[in-house]
C-alpha cells in the first residue's frame, strides 16, 4: 500500500509551523557549531601548520645565506651543528651533490617527491622503527647542489588527530543539544498555541463565550490572544446587534401587519358597501407601505455602511442644499406652531454624497420637530471650523439622557419617551452611517444646558473639500 505523504514524519514536521521553527533552530545551531569548529581548527591545527612552515622557511633562508658566506663546507658544518643541537629529533636535512651523492643530513636518500615542480612536499618517514611524516622544503643552491630542509610533524599530527576527535565529540554533543532544543522549542510553541486552538475549536462548535486565556508575560502570544479576544468580543457584539435588530423588526412590524390584517378581515366581512371596502384596502396599503419603508431604510443603512455610495462623492456647495431643507421643513414647523431658523454661510464647498447628506440633515430636522414642544425653536447652523464642516441641529425638546446617547444610532433603538411617537428608530442610524461614510463623527449635547427641558443639539463634523469664506448670514 502506498503511504500517505501527509502521514510521513518529515512531511508532517514541515507542514507544522512549530516543526519548521524547530528545524530552523536546528539549522542555525548547526551552522553556529560548524563556524565554531572551523574557527577552532584554523586557530589550532592551522596555526601549527603555519608555524611549522614558517620555521622551515626561516631555516632554509639561514642555510642559504650561510652557503653564500662560507661556501659549501660552511653549509655542511652548519647542518651538522643543527643536527647536534636537535634534542627533540625533529629537524630533517639532506644536502646532495649534482650526482645525488649525499653531502650532509639525516635523511637516507633523496626522495622522488622532491623532483616535482612544487618546492613544498609532504612524505612518509620510517624513523626509530616507527612511521612518521615529514614536511620538507626544497632549495636549489644554483651550482647543481640541492638542499632539503624540513621537520618531523608526527607530534603535530597526533595533536591534530586529538583535536579532530574532540571536534567530532563536540559536534555530536551539539547535534544532540540542537535536536533537544528543537524538540523543546516545538513543545513550547505548541503549548502556547494550544489555548488558541482550543478556543477556536470551541467557537467553531458554537460556544461564542470562550476566550483565549492570557498569561502574565505579555509576549507575542498574549498580544495575539488579546487581538483574538477583541475580535471575538466584536463578533459577539455584532451577533447581539443582529439579534437585537431581528427582535426589533419582529416587534415593530408585528403591530402594523396585525393591524392591516385585522382591518382587511373586518372589511371583508363587515363592509357595508364598496366605498367602505375601498377605504379599508387603502388603509391596508398604507400600513404595508410603512412596513416597506422600514425595510427600505434598513437596506439603505446597510448600503451606506458597506461604502457602496462612496463612488458618488463629488464637490458641491453645501449651503443651497441646506437652504432647501430649511425651506422644506419650515412649513411643517409653522404647521406645528414651531419656529425653524437657519444660520448658513454664503457658500461652503465640500466633497461628499449630496443626496445622503440631504437625507441625514432631513432626518435630524424631522426628529427635532417631532420632539420639540409647541412654540419651541429649532435652529440649523453650519460653519467651517478647523478644516471640518460642522452641521448642527438644536431644539428645545426633552433632550436625551447621557446613558442613552451611547446607544443612539443603533438600529431600532428608541428611548422610553419616544415609544409613543411615530417612527422606527432608524433615522439616527442612517445619520451615523452617512457620517461614518464621510469619515466624520456625530456629537450629542444639551442645547440649553442647565435649563428644563435641556433640549438636544446634534452636531455632524465632516471633513471639508475645497474651503470657501465662512461669512455668516441668515438663510431662512
Amino acid at each position: 500500500m502506498t503511504p500517505n505523504l501527509a502521514e510521513l514524519p518529515l512531511i508532517g514536521l514541515l507542514r507544522s509551523a512549530s516543526g519548521r521553527f524547530a528545524l530552523l533552530f536546528t539549522a542555525l545551531f548547526a551552522a553556529a557549531a560548524t563556524a565554531a569548529a572551523v574557527v577552532l581548527w584554523w586557530n589550532t591545527a592551522g596555526a601549527l601548520d603555519r608555524q611549522t612552515d614558517a620555521a622551515i622557511r626561516a631555516d632554509a633562508v639561514a642555510l642559504a645565506e650561510r652557503r653564500n658566506d662560507a661556501g659549501l663546507p660552511g653549509l655542511i658544518t652548519a647542518i651538522g651543528d643543527r643536527l647536534a643541537l636537535d634534542v627533540q629529533n625533529e629537524v630533517l636535512y639532506l644536502l646532495v651533490a649534482p650526482d645525488r651523492r649525499i653531502l650532509a643530513g639525516n635523511l637516507g636518500e633523496w626522495p622522488a617527491q622532491a623532483d616535482a615542480d612544487a618546492p613544498w612536499i609532504r612524505m612518509a618517514l620510517l624513523r626509530d622503527g616507527g612511521e612518521s611524516e615529514a614536511r620538507l622544503l626544497r632549495v636549489d643552491l644554483g651550482d647543481g647542489n640541492r638542499l632539503l630542509v624540513g621537520r618531523d610533524v608526527a607530534e603535530k599530527l597526533r595533536l591534530r588527530a586529538l583535536l579532530s576527535e574532540g571536534i567530532a565529540w563536540a559536534a555530536a554533543s551539539s547535534a544532540l543539544i540542537a535536536v533537544l532544543g528543537a524538540w523543546l522549542l516545538r513543545r513550547a510553541l505548541e503549548d502556547r498555541l494550544a489555548p488558541v486552538y482550543g478556543t477556536a475549536a470551541a467557537i467553531s462548535g458554537g460556544d461564542l463565550s470562550r476566550r483565549v486565556p492570557l498569561s502574565d508575560r505579555q509576549d507575542e502570544f498574549d498580544r495575539l490572544g488579546m487581538t483574538m479576544n477583541a475580535m471575538l468580543d466584536r463578533i459577539a457584539q455584532l451577533m447581539e446587534g443582529v439579534r437585537g435588530v431581528s427582535d426589533a423588526i419582529a416587534h415593530d412590524l408585528r403591530t402594523p401587519i396585525a393591524r392591516a390584517r385585522a382591518k382587511l378581515e373586518e372589511s371583508l366581512g363587515a363592509a357595508a358597501d364598496e366605498a367602505a371596502l375601498r377605504a379599508a384596502v387603502e388603509q391596508g396599503i398604507t400600513d404595508l407601505d410603512d412596513i416597506a419603508r422600514v425595510f427600505k431604510a434598513v437596506l439603505r443603512i446597510a448600503e451606506v455602511e458597506a461604502g457602496a455610495r462612496r463612488a458618488a462623492f463629488a464637490a458641491f456647495d453645501l449651503v443651497p442644499m441646506l437652504a432647501d431643507v430649511v425651506e422644506l421643513y419650515g412649513a411643517a414647523a409653522e404647521a406645528g406652531g414651531q419656529t425653524l431658523d437657519g444660520t448658513l454661510p454664503d457658500t461652503l464647498t465640500m466633497v461628499g454624497d449630496r443626496d445622503l447628506l440631504l437625507q441625514a440633515v432631513a432626518n435630524l430636522l424631522d426628529n427635532a420637530l417631532k420632539f420639540n414642544p409647541a412654540g419651541g425653536r429649532v435652529v440649523l447652523e453650519t460653519q467651517l471650523q478647523g478644516g471640518l464642516v460642522e452641521i448642527s441641529v438644536a431644539d428645545d425638546g426633552p433632550g436625551l439622557a447621557v446613558a442613552d446617547r451611547a446607544r443612539v444610532g443603533e438600529r431600532f433603538f428608541r428611548t422610553d419617551a419616544a415609544r409613543t411617537t411615530p417612527g422606527s428608530g432608524l433615522g439616527l442610524s442612517l445619520v451615523r452611517a452617512v457620517v461614518a461614510l464621510h469619515g466624520g463623527e456625530v456629537d450629542l449635547a444639551d442645547s440649553n444646558p442647565g435649563s428644563t427641558p435641556p433640549g438636544l443639539r446634534v452636531t455632524l463634523r465632516l471633513p471639508a473639500g475645497a474651503q470657501a469664506p465662512n461669512a455668516t448670514s441668515p438663510a431662512a
